[in-house]
């Protein structure tokens, strides 16, 4: 069982962090449905939002994610922890699988590499965002801290 850190001092500045991550995911896909309407939903054109290449079914799915961002932010319990979890494992895996189709027609996200990176930056923000936010009581928090600062008497007091 992994040990997160509970109650962590910087919690708030980590879900302005998500926040500010799934807001810029949700204008980006607000801003890409409006550039990509009169389109197919999985074309490949040129089109752009904010720097980077879409297509309408990638700012439709941008639009879902980024309110699901924002509701996960906006969340005091860990409910935004494991949503911010979540979400910066999908957006790993995603920009890996794009990554990997880049070049070919399998590519029906419409992503280039600067699309690439930056999902792989998102992820990674999301992901760490989710390791520090997680809420406990001020007890659990602290027999946490006391685990994690003195292992070995913890192990020889069972």
């Amino acid at each position: 069982m992994p040990h997160f850190p509970m109650n962590h001092p910087a919690r708030p500045l980590y879900r302005v962090l998500s926040g500010l991550v799934g807001l810029y995911i949700l204008v980006f896909g607000v801003y890409g449905v409006f550039e990509t309407w009169g389109d197919g939903l999985f074309d490949r054109s040129s089109n752009y939002a904010l720097g980077l290449r879409t297509n309408l079914a990638f700012s439709l799915v941008s639009v879902v994610f980024g309110i699901f961002l924002m509701i996960g932010a906006s969340r005091r319990g860990n409910l935004g922890h494991y949503m911010n979890l979540t979400a910066g494992v999908v957006f790993l895996v995603t920009s890996i699988l794009m990554m990997a189709v880049l070049q070919t027609p399998a590519n029906f996200l419409n992503f280039s590499m600067s699309t690439v990176l930056v999902s792989m930056l998102f992820g990674l923000v999301l992901l760490a965002t989710g390791l520090y936010d997680k809420v406990g009581t001020e007890e659990h928090a602290e027999a946490e801290r006391r685990r994690r600062n003195h292992p070995i008497s913890e192990a020889g007091a069972r």
